[in-house]
């Protein structure tokens, strides 16, 4: 354990409904070298998640809310740290040895950098996430200092965020629930001055939870992803958008569903609609040719 880790980085973890996942992933948060502070958020689990894990570990600084808050969970554990910076972590993610104090190195030399983001190796097999080519050739225009290429948005659960750039940006919108949640907070931080980045020399592991419903994921994905263009993108790029989900998405129950819920949000999006400036519309600009050939944002499963 170091104390300088100990002192600048926290994480915080969320969870439903996944006792053992939850078990393992503290356990193995807890044996890191940095020694970091962990706070684990319930997301109010009916199977005795928070029970087990403060029986298990009672150095964890256990959250049990009373309903699922999705992502909000997440605003509620960093506010609860007085660390610097915030390392991210799902319940079927774990960080490898040594990646949260470089996340802090590299966030104490970059003053005006919010957010870091992990190379991705799924598990069983230590293959690289399709995600993460997508990240290392972003096309987001880079600045001289920023030490890794820079993102439009980021994956947060394998992510370390400067904490009181997370917080004074609102962190996770309430209405979005969980899937795709990351890109509205990282257009607030892009205009807020922010700048975000990838870094090949961290490494977050990745083994998919089995407890999971692909359909309700990919419906809040699809529908999130409506919800923040029309919040955030000018006027001609949102049309452009949602025609192309409109044209390329899968034609089934769980597409129609997603447009309907985004519809049905359509009176408070308007409402709280505020286009990006044009410095942070710039990087989402830079990136609908390369969203546009993804095999890894595309809603099929």
């Amino acid at each position: 354990m170091t104390e300088e880790g100990e002192r600048r980085v926290g994480v915080v973890v969320i969870t439903w409904n996944r006792r053992q996942e939850a078990l393992a992933s503290v356990g193995r948060l807890l044996a890191l070298p940095e020694g970091p502070r962990v706070v684990l958020v319930d997301n109010g689990s009916d199977d005795g998640t928070a029970e087990a894990v403060a029986r298990a570990y009672p150095e964890v600084d256990l959250v049990a809310l009373r309903e699922n808050l999705g992502a909000v969970g997440r605003n509620i554990g960093a506010a609860r740290l007085d660390t610097p910076y915030v390392a991210f972590c799902d319940d079927d993610t774990w960080w490898d040895p040594g990646c949260l104090t470089r996340a802090a190195d590299v966030l104490d030399a970059c003053p005006r950098l919010a957010v870091v983001t992990a190379r991705i190796l799924v598990e069983p097999g230590g293959h690289e996430d399709p995600i993460v080519p997508e990240l290392r050739d972003s096309p987001v225009p880079r600045p001289d200092w920023l030490p890794g290429p820079a993102l439009g948005s980021f994956l947060a659960g394998a992510s370390v965020v400067r904490r009181h750039a997370f917080l004074g940006c609102g962190g996770f919108h309430a209405r979005l629930w969980l899937g795709g949640e990351e890109e509205l907070l990282a257009a607030d931080l892009a205009a807020a001055g922010w700048e975000l980045c990838y870094l090949e020399e961290l490494t977050v592991h990745h083994q998919a939870s089995t407890i999971r419903d692909p359909h309700a994921r990919r419906r809040a994905g699809l529908r999130n992803t409506l919800w923040f263009t029309w919040l955030r993108r000018p006027l001609r790029p949102a049309l452009r958008r949602t025609s192309h989900l409109i044209r390329t998405v899968p034609r089934d129950r769980v597409s129609a569903l997603a447009f309907l819920d985004a519809l049905r949000g359509l009176p408070w999006v308007l409402a709280e609609r505020r286009s990006l400036p044009p410095h942070a519309e710039l990087r989402f600009a830079a990136l609908e040719e390369s969203q546009s050939r993804s095999t890894a944002r595309r809603y099929i499963s």
